[in-house]
């Protein structure tokens, strides 16, 4: 784990590089997929770094082209990553946006590590190890909050891809308190206590979930579809379900549901 977070903050390093820069270099995949010379950068760092430390376990990452799946069906063990999860926040340069790097095995996030290079923080967790938050050079363990009937439940959304699902969501709940953040640092926030929900009822891949999964898992966390079954991984298609993230016990998100 110790490795992976290493890489995450070299990865960082050049994500600032080009942050510091006037031109970000943004370019369109599509009409909403936007693309910066940072995203390449940190994959660059990324890839290079993990075929080093691990030669002969592939890698899946959003700046890749993706192997067929009659290939990824064979991988038991492989390096999930998002090189730059946030790019619409990193080109409104508010720092909300994260390099994230999972182990997936036999289809579960394993391991993960979130780091987000503006606000000098690391996230990261493994299933044998714990879950934990990095700052200013010091390790702290973290763990998701406890639901207080009596309280407020804490609601974590995305900055931007709020949509009507989630404000009806948040309408049902009445009297939640909801915080606006970007990228997979929602979650980290349910992992670490300081908020009890994240909803996602938009559209995702699995490298935007991944890392910050695992860092859930570690913390005691859950995070699981509609349906109630935990995401997994290494899918033919990489696209995610909706999902809700909650802590343990877990708010009871599905009586909130719409029909």
């Amino acid at each position: 784990m110790k490795s992976a977070a290493a890489l995450s903050l070299k990865a960082g390093e050049a994500i600032l590089e080009i942050y510091s820069r006037q031109d970000l270099g943004v370019t369109y995949k599509d009409a909403d997929q936007p693309l910066t010379l940072a995203d390449q950068a940190a994959h660059d760092v990324i890839e290079a770094g993990l075929r080093r430390m691990t030669p002969g376990v592939p890698v899946l990452s959003e700046e890749s082209k993706a192997a067929p799946y009659e290939v990824r069906k064979g991988w038991k063990k492989f390096w999930l990553v998002d090189p730059l999860d946030g790019t619409k926040e990193f080109i409104k340069r508010n720092g909300e946006f994260t390099v994230n790097i999972a182990l997936i095995e036999d289809g579960r996030a394993v391991l993960g590590v979130v780091h987000a290079p503006v606000l000098g923080v690391t996230y990261s967790g493994a299933s044998s190890l714990g879950a934990f938050k990095t700052q200013a050079g010091n390790d702290a363990r973290i763990a998701v909050a406890d639901y207080n009937k009596s309280a407020a439940v804490k609601v974590v959304g995305s900055r931007s891809h709020a949509g009507p699902e989630l404000e009806g969501f948040i309408k049902r709940l009445g009297g939640a308190e909801f915080v606006s953040m970007g990228s997979s640092l929602k979650f980290c926030l349910v992992a670490e206590g300081a908020a009890h929900l994240y909803p996602r009822f938009g559209p995702t891949m699995e490298w935007d979930t991944g890392a910050a999964q695992a860092v859930v898992e570690a913390a005691g966390g859950m995070v699981v579809g509609l349906d109630g079954a935990k995401l997994s991984y290494n899918k033919e298609n990489l696209l995610n379900p909706y999902f809700v993230v909650t802590g343990s016990p877990p708010f009871p998100w599905q009586r909130y549901m719409g029909a």
